[in-house]
This record gives structure tokens, sequence and C-alpha cells, in this order.
């Protein structure tokens, strides 16, 4: 892979690079702060960004979103030394591929680019993402989707639906549950959308993430199964607590995918979800 190194600290950017370089991959750039970030994945094209937390200028969460503004394919690994509890779970659900504390071994950088080298390889196959124009505007309340029963003979369990509001997850879950032999439908950004995608394509499973805007996935979950009961809604999160699961399980999720997103555990889940 070719590899961004964004990092204000030049020690670490040079120990960086050099594990990078062992592990057979190519360092094509570093930057010590965001400030010209658009502009060098533009001209680099990286594969993937090794991207600090607290930066100078905008932090780390913010340029995630950026990167993943000027191509969600290129996956991003977010590190830090900072203590914050929900750091990686914001991170995970921003997109990040992969999320590493400080301070980090030689071991903990050579598993996280292999693991992500992995998941490229396994997604490379899938194509790129259709457009939305089948689907009307996203509504604000669940009242304006409220459900309307489908025939469960309609539903077919090999089709999915994936909700996520990070077009990198979109992306890359998309690749993944198509190498499991899936067919993946439609790919949408909250779950007002994804309403409207299980009404109009009656998928066999619904990959739907929690935290969206507009309508966010626990919220979204009860009136997908009260619309059509025969499919499998699976949770993609950040974070699965056992206060999140057992909520999820009330409403009628089948499980959960963690983020961030692995092949051999997706899937090992769809095969025991299928059967």
């Amino acid at each position: 892979m070719n590899i961004l190194i964004v990092d204000d600290d030049k020690g670490i950017a040079k120990v960086l690079t050099a594990l990078c370089t062992s592990a057979g991959h190519q360092v094509v750039g570093t930057l010590a702060d965001g400030a010209a970030l658009e502009e060098r994945l533009r001209e680099l094209r990286p594969d993937l960004v090794c991207l600090d937390y607290q930066l100078p200028g905008r932090d780390g969460l913010a340029l995630l979103q950026a990167v993943h503004a000027v191509s969600p394919a290129i996956d991003v690994v977010f590190m830090t030394g900072s203590q914050e509890a929900d750091i990686e779970q914001r991170a995970a659900d921003a997109g990040a591929s992969g999320f590493v504390r400080k301070p980090f071994s030689q071991a903990q950088i050579v598993a996280e680019l292999a693991a992500i080298a992995e998941a490229r390889a396994r997604a490379a196959a899938a194509d790129d993402e259709g457009p939305a124009a089948d689907l009307p505007p996203p509504a604000a309340d669940a009242a304006a989707v409220a459900p309307t029963p489908v025939e469960a003979a309609a539903v077919d369990r090999g089709t999915v639906v994936v909700a996520d509001d990070s077009a990198a997850v979109r992306l890359m879950l998309k690749g993944l549950l198509d190498n499991c032999g899936l067919r993946v439908l439609k790919t949408v950004g909250n779950g007002a959308e994804a309403i409207q995608a299980v009404r109009s394509l009656r998928p066999g499973i619904v990959c739907l993430d929690v935290n969206m805007p507009v309508m966010g996935g626990l919220e979204a979950l009860p009136l997908i199964r009260e619309l059509s009961p025969e499919t499998a809604v699976v949770m993609v999160t950040g974070c699965a607590d056992r206060a999140f699961v057992a909520k999820a399980a009330k409403l009628g999720a089948r499980g959960y995918i963690l983020k961030p997103l692995r092949p051999a555990y997706i899937e090992g889940f769809m095969r025991r979800l299928r059967a």
C-alpha cells in the first residue's frame, strides 16, 4: 500500500515510516499538520493515511472526514495517545479502518496494516456505489416513513441493504459482503433511507449503523422489523457494550458487526446468520 503519514511528532513519523517500509509498504509522504492535506491526497493518491488525533489546526476527527471527502476508498489508521473514553468509538463511527493507541509497538502497527490490506484485497472486486436517485428524499421523522408490511415470501435472503453515514464504511462493507456471496442492493446514509430501501427492495438482510443523522439505527430498527419481519437486521457499531447489545436484541436485531470492519469476522457472522 502507498501510505501518507500525518503526525506533528517528527520522531513518531520517522518510526512509522521505518515500520511501514519494513512491512513492505511505500511511504509516499509525511505531514506535520492537516493544512495542505486535501491537496497532498490528490497529488500523492495514497491507499492509506496514518492520522494522528491531536494536531495543530484541525484535529484528527475533522481530518478523517476531509480524507473521505476526497476519496472514501482511502483507508485511515487513527492514532492517538488521548485517554478520552469514547475516542476509539468516535473514530470508528467516522469511518476509520484501524485504531492504534500511543505508545505503540512494532507488532501493533504491522498487524493493523496487515488487517487493512486483507480487507482491501477482499473488497477489491466491489463495484462503485450507484446513485440514490431511485429513493425519495430522507424524511425528518419516523411518522413520515411509517411502515406498510411486505410479503414475507418476497424477501430474498441473499440480498442486503447497507445503511451507514460514512461513505468509506459503506464502500468497504459492500465489498466484503459481495465477497461473502451476498448481493448488496443499495447503500444509504441514514435510517430513514434504510426504511425506504426495505420497502422498495425487500432485502433479506439490513446492515444498520447505530449513529446516523436524520434517523439513527436504533430508531429505524423497530420500524424495519414491523415493515419486513423476515428481514434480518444487523447493527453496525464502533462500541458493543452490554447495554447496547441488550437494547438492540430487544428491538429485534439479529446481532452486530463491529467497526473497524474485519473480513474474517464478517464472513463468519454472515455464515452463521444465513445458516
